[in-house]
């Protein structure tokens, strides 16, 4: 404790503050050359030789020792007159802010105990960290083992104080200031009684104390900001699950779940290593139900303790019941609900309809309208209560404008929906948000269709759609949600509504092939179709799903059968346009055979098909149709008799008397040029095919399917390759490469890699090598 004399010490100040100077005299050094050689401060050693600092810290000292090159009686010398020089402390008062217990098997949290020792060691004064994280997430145990594995840097004591800050009413900060007070040692007479005043006691105190201080579970900065030191070698540790981002001055630590690895590890640990041998499924499989949640991990290893007969994959079974997996993680007075029910107690009311009505999401991460419709909130009162879930750990944030839940956190809030809110206001909240999603949905959809476009003027809703930009961006973000909601319409029988959506996804499907979920849109909305007794959509649906079996699935022989389904309705219907795309569809599903019967029905198909859309006056299906003529010519090995067909056809395509969408027709263009580019890549003729190719792409990327682009410009490399034009090559397939790996296609990004490699790099080639 600092002593209540002060005058005690000046002599011995002084006798320090006169070696020091007499030891620099005598090393012949200004103070600005022992400050540049010691490190220590210009002001700091002024201090010290006027007796203003009355007795440096240990390592001060030894730096100045250093800088003064003194011999090992100077240099005690010196580090005596400096000990007698500092202000007398009593003994800390015995158990008073002791550490809890730590585990034995506390697992993981490397990096960050790594990081915590690299602060203390460091050379900043009253450093802080701020442990935070979710509930259950191992804050204290982390701060717990930090104050083990650093307590030799601490010779002045390592002290633990439970702000309670889950608590209805957490401790206040003067409480919390006595309480510290007394265990540094000061007599409970001598604190203050003014709140300030103490705080004022305590940083004095830890100026002078090199001491480790755990704040553990505080409510938030107001709280915490009072019991921070000013200054001196202390280090304040504070955990919470709030972030405290208004604390300045702060070192953050935010903890994340364990991995996978460390789960299995933490697991093995409590229940020994013979247990978790003997079924290490077992072990995997307890760790992944339990999310890696540290909490939820000793609960599930305490119970497998406690019951000797019980297999891992026992456990396993029980938590595998999603109803019942957060009540099952308790074991005696631990509980993951009890833990998420107190940072729940905390929320505000939005924000807590928020969290359990969220519970209703589907898809794996949500924005802040979705929020808006299920909780029934305006925009910005939604965007709150997630930043309020979030900074209780009860959401995360894995990116700006997004948000999840961990799967224990999800399943508490669906045990929170379902008994705090009736079952109607439940359907009402899960019929609203698959109204909105499907509504937007189809909205956004009709950008990309021909005679649609933007929204309608005087329709309006959560999100902006101002753009085929946000469009495709609020469908893709969206997709696993309105997909979702799509299967719910089908389930209820809303078979209309499902058509609708389905057919707004019909041209935008191009642009996201690699999403994989076309197949399942497309046989809902054919069955729905069926369903109503509508025979000419059940066609249309039909050939879409053909597309889909052939482009996202590559079955072939099932999208060839369910080409010619919509084939035989089409023509008993009379409809000649759908006879057209059906048998359009049949040849690409041709395409997947490598036989030439298989090449010489196609040709047969795609040709009757061009005939089907003249007679109709489809003029943009006509084109495709004549494209894809070129295309088994090629196949078929006629390559001359393709190149000369595709060629004609590009000045017929461009003749403003040919019609049909823009958007169409230069699609079209593009795919035929690229086909004639094609025709020459296999007749060797390099230079054609390169410059075929540079005008293929323009027209390609007004519409950019992004494997079309990605195939077009590796055809480019390849003819580049053999010109030696190699800087042009190198990039094309760099370009080629990323939207193949953007697309999800990793085979034919493999194979760009494998072109690069054979071309001469002056730098190496840094493409994503990864498989998945």
């Amino acid at each position: 404790m600092i002593s209540s004399g002060v005058g005690e010490g000046d002599g011995v100040a002084e006798s320090f503050g006169g070696l020091l100077r007499r030891s620099r005299h005598e090393a012949r050094l200004t103070i600005e050359e022992l400050s540049h050689a010691s490190g220590v401060s210009v002001r700091a050693i002024g201090d010290m030789e006027r007796g203003a600092s009355r007795g440096p810290q240990r390592r001060t000292v030894q730096a100045l020792a250093e800088a003064l090159r003194l011999d090992d009686a100077r240099r005690a010398e010196l580090s005596e007159a400096a000990r007698a020089g500092r202000p007398r402390q009593e003994t800390p008062a015995p158990g008073a802010c002791e550490l809890p217990r730590g585990v034995g098997d506390f697992t993981g949290r490397t990096r960050e105990l790594a990081a915590l020792r690299e602060l203390a060691e460091g050379e900043q004064a009253a450093v802080v960290a701020a442990v935070s994280g979710a509930a259950g997430i191992g804050k204290t145990a982390l701060a717990v083992r930090a104050a083990g594995h650093l307590s030799g840097l601490f010779p002045d004591g390592c002290f633990y104080l439970d702000l309670r800050g889950m608590d209805p009413v957490p401790m206040d900060p003067g409480t919390a200031l006595s309480r510290l007070l007394k265990a540094l040692g000061v007599a409970e007479r001598r604190i203050p009684a003014d709140e300030e005043e103490r705080a004022g006691h305590y940083r004095a105190l830890l100026r002078e104390r090199r001491c480790l201080i755990i704040l553990d579970n505080a409510a938030h900065e107001a709280q915490v900001r009072p019991l921070l030191p000013a200054g001196g070698p202390a280090m304040t540790l504070v955990t919470s699950r709030r972030p405290l981002a208004g604390l300045e001055g702060v070192h953050q630590v935010p903890l994340a779940h364990l991995a996978a690895g460390e789960s299995a590890a933490l697991l093995r640990a409590i229940v020994g290593a013979e247990r978790a041998q003997a079924d290490p499924d077992g072990v995997a499989r307890v760790a992944s139900l339990c999310g890696n949640l540290p909490l939820a991990l000793r609960i599930a290893g305490n119970r497998l303790q406690s019951r000797p007969g019980w297999t891992a994959g026992q456990l396993a079974a029980r938590l595998g019941d999603e109803g019942r997996r957060v009540e099952s993680l308790a074991a005696g007075d631990l509980s993951v609900a009890a833990a998420f029910a107190l940072s729940y107690r905390q929320l505000s009311p939005p924000a807590r309809r928020s969290f359990r009505r969220l519970a209703l999401a589907t898809a794996p991460d949500f924005g802040v309208p979705m929020t808006a419709v299920l909780a029934e909130l305006g925009q910005d009162e939604a965007e709150d209560a997630l930043e309020e879930l979030v900074d209780l750990g009860l959401l995360q944030s894995p990116y700006p404008g997004r948000y999840r839940f961990h799967d224990l956190v999800r399943l508490f809030a669906r045990a929170r929906l379902s008994e705090e809110e009736p079952i109607d206001a439940e359907r009402q909240a899960r019929r609203r948000m698959d109204d909105w999603l499907l509504e937007v949905a189809t909205v956004a959809g009709r950008w990309f269709e021909p005679g649609y476009g933007a929204p309608p003027q005087d329709w309006s809703s959560l999100v902006e759609l101002n753009s085929a930009q946000q469009a495709q961006e609020w469908l893709q973000a969206e997709g696993g949600a309105w997909l979702a909601a799509l299967r719910q319409s089908a389930r209820v029988g809303e078979h209309a509504r499902v058509v609708e959506v389905a057919e707004a996804m019909h041209w935008f499907s191009d642009l996201w092939m690699h999403w994989g979920h076309w197949p399942e849109v497309f046989e809902l909305s054919a069955t729905a179709a069926r369903a109503m007794g509508d025979r000419r959509q059940e066609a249309v649906h039909l050939n879409y799903l053909s597309w889909a079996q052939t482009y996202c699935q590559a079955r072939f022989g099932e999208a060839e059968s369910t080409a010619l389904r919509a084939l035989e309705l089409a023509r008993d219907l009379g409809d000649v346009r759908q006879q057209g795309w059906a048998l359009t569809y049949a040849t690409w599903a041709l395409w997947g055979r490598d036989d030439r019967p298989s090449k010489e029905t196609a040709l047969g198909h795609i040709r009757q098909a061009a005939e089907c859309f003249q007679r109709a006056g489809d003029t943009e299906g006509y084109a495709q149709a004549v494209v894809s003529v070129g295309n088994c010519l090629r196949r078929l090995g006629r390559v001359e008799e393709s190149v000369r067909h595709n060629l004609a056809l590009v000045e017929r395509l461009r003749d403003p008397a040919f019609g049909g969408s823009p958007a169409i027709v230069h699609h079209a263009v593009g795919t035929a040029l690229d086909l004639v580019g094609e025709g020459y890549l296999e007749l060797e003729r390099w230079q054609e095919a390169a410059d075929h190719y540079r005008q293929a792409l323009p027209e390609l990327r007004r519409r950019p399917i992004a494997r079309a682009v990605a195939l077009s410009l590796t055809n480019l490399g390849r003819a580049l390759v053999r010109l030696e034009e190699v800087e042009e090559a190198r990039a094309a397939f760099l370009e080629a490469l990323e939207l193949y790996e953007g697309a999800g296609d990793t085979g034919r990004a493999a194979q760009v890699l494998k072109e690069l490699d054979r071309i001469p790099l002056d730098e190496p080639v840094t493409g994503r090598r990864s498989a998945g």
